[in-house]
């Protein structure tokens, strides 16, 4: 339980307190629609770059990466660094100058604009289904942990309220200061912010990794990964190596170069150069975070494994017992990651090979509360508040933007004033907090997984890779062609779930996962590469036999036809090639160390 003192929640307060400032200090900014949905694409680089990181480090990433490293051992590290860097450089090098280039206020818009309006609102009702997932992931994690680490108990127990209503108070808290100060400064405000929540997670977590690589030694850290990589699915050694870098590869590419909840950061940008600088500067921090926050998994393994003890000690004649009991749960685990228990018994869950069942989402939450003392803890636990924080932020902006310029605008009220379209935007986020709440409260009732829930947008959203690669680097495309092929790899990407229905298992179904698991990244994969290869074979066939558009209608939108800036001449290192070259190359590197 954690036992937060005066410092903690003043360190509290004071994280508040600059979350609502830089609302504040914004509105006066805000006076266009484009002010509000765009940030008036004014922004420097280096905020979007920081933004575009912490966008990816919501509630699921922050937990999730520490869970997989308890899972997956060292193997984590090379899932999400290998797998996620190369997308990132790609983003930046080919898709960031063709996004902003082509003046599109959000993704859906610029497919608009390459493949026409029925490609248009098929990916923006996409992208807002994963959207509103995702937001509403963000608050069932934060759910689990406050209910689990009993953060605000004391506070509710001294006011005489019912620990009942900790959790929804506490969601309903956090979604309330998100809205607010995106109503206040739209989507500038929510960058800034995710530039604070950045550092304030860098600096709650470092010096907890640094105390465990301290505390537990590095043997038996090491040790402690191992034991969790043979557990786990896969191969061992330089195999596993591959295997880890070529699924992150497959699961997180279409989130980097289609997921306008990140991309919203580099189109802020002010101009094209810093637009493509976001993506890169975003990777090279990147090289250091998946080590940041995997490493707290095979930490937490590696800590003593919490026993109830009974100690005896005499003062002055007297003999006291003293009884230090460790909860069930805590007693059943591994270090400190806590075993899961039966709500019906109360005794461990057990896998299929008579091992306890380990809750590893707490690994890092439980990290933080082991190493961080009082007057500290504040910081921890804001730490995890901003990882809420970011990612429903993120996706609030991306909903309003998505709604109001791909549905509202062009479909439902064309030509209204620029006003009309403002305050449509921010009842449009006032939606998305309730439908975001919404998804949350259904996935605490049906007992979700947070990890199949992260899988579900990941397949969802898929198949937009494969559209928006045609679109920028084949001119043969047309618009029925990607939309057909469009409609082809979602159907794909939903067919498990048909088949779940009739077959048990999660194997043919990731639905499934939700209320079983725990979720198996192979077959997601398989799911997601069918969904890619369908829709490029649908497009292919269906573009071969209709009219291809002008070649001068393509200005602009295909890599090929981009207008290319004039530049000063420099020498080789110093262009963005060669700092993704360098990028790459150090992340192969970071990442041997831990084969």
């Amino acid at each position: 339980m954690a036992n937060l003192t005066s410092a903690d929640w003043l360190i509290l307060l004071i994280y508040f307190f600059f979350a609502l400032s830089i609302g504040l200090t914004l509105k006066g900014t805000v006076k266009t629609s484009r002010d509000y949905l765009q940030a008036g694409r004014s922004l420097p680089a280096w905020i979007c770059g920081l933004a575009f990181v912490s966008v990816s480090l919501g509630a699921q990433q922050l937990l999730g990466m520490g869970a997989s490293g308890a899972q997956y051992g060292f193997r984590a590290i090379q899932f999400f660094s290998l797998g996620a860097i190369p997308g990132m450089l790609f983003a930046g090098l080919f898709l960031m100058p063709l996004y902003y280039g082509s003046n599109a206020r959000t993704v859906p818009e610029f497919l608009g604009l390459r493949f026409g309006k029925s490609t248009r609102v098929v990916s923006a009702c996409v992208l807002l289904a994963t959207a509103v997932l995702s937001a509403g992931a963000a608050l069932y994690a934060m759910a689990r942990i406050f209910a689990a680490l009993h953060v605000f108990d004391s506070l509710f127990y001294a006011h005489g309220l019912q620990p009942a209503n900790i959790v929804p108070v506490t969601l309903l808290a956090a979604a309330a200061l998100v809205l607010v100060y995106v109503l206040l400064g739209g989507l500038a405000a929510a960058l800034y912010n995710q530039v604070l929540q950045f550092f304030v997670m860098a600096a709650a977590l470092l010096p907890v990794v640094l105390l465990g690589l301290r505390g537990s030694g590095w043997s038996a850290i090491k040790s402690a990964a191992a034991s969790a990589a043979e557990r786990g699915p896969g191969h061992a050694g330089f195999g596993g190596f591959v295997l880890a870098a070529l699924l992150g590869f497959v699961l997180s590419t279409s989130y980097w170069c289609t997921d306008f909840r990140v991309l919203q950061t580099a189109m802020a940008a002010k101009d094209a150069e810093s637009a493509r600088k976001a993506p890169l500067i975003a990777a090279a921090v990147w090289l250091l975070v998946p080590v940041l926050l995997v490493l707290p998994g095979p930490i937490a393994l590696a800590l003593p494994t919490p026993h109830t003890t009974e100690f005896v000690r005499s003062e002055n004649g007297t003999i006291y017992h003293e009884i230090d009991v460790a909860p069930p749960a805590d007693e059943a685990g591994q270090g400190a990651v806590p075993a899961v228990l039966d709500p019906a018994t109360g005794k461990p869950l057990r896998a299929a090979g008579g091992t306890n069942l380990l809750d590893y989402t707490m690994a890092t939450p439980n990290l933080l509360l082991h190493f961080l003392p009082g007057g500290l803890l504040g910081l921890g636990i804001a730490a995890l508040l901003a990882g809420l924080m970011s990612g429903a932020a993120a996706a609030i902006t991306a909903i309003h933007a998505v709604f109001t310029c791909d549905l509202y605008q062009p479909f439902i009220r064309r030509n209204a004033s620029d006003g009309h379209y403002l305050a449509v935007a921010r009842w449009t986020a006032v939606g998305a907090a309730l439908l975001a709440l919404g998804a949350c409260g259904a996935a605490l009732r049906f007992g979700w997984k947070l990890e199949s829930l992260a899988m579900f947008c990941a397949v969802l959203s898929a198949p937009l890779l494969a559209t928006v690669l045609l679109g920028m680097f084949w001119k043969r495309a047309t618009a029925p062609g990607a939309f057909a092929g469009l409609a082809a790899g979602i159907a794909t990407a939903g067919l498990p779930a048909v088949l779940g229905r009739f077959a048990s298992g999660p194997r043919f179904s990731w639905v499934a996962w939700m209320s079983s698991g725990p979720a198996r990244p192979v077959d997601v994969c398989l799911t997601i590469l069918a969904a890619l290869g369908l829709n490029f074979v649908v497009a292919f066939a269906v573009s071969l036999r209709t009219t291809a558009q002008p070649e001068a209608e393509l200005a602009g939108l295909m890599h090929s036809l981009a207008p290319r800036p004039a530049r000063a001449p420099s020498p080789w290192w110093k262009r963005p090639e060669a700092l993704a070259a360098a990028i790459l190359i150090t992340a192969v590197a970071i990442n041997l160390l831990f084969v």
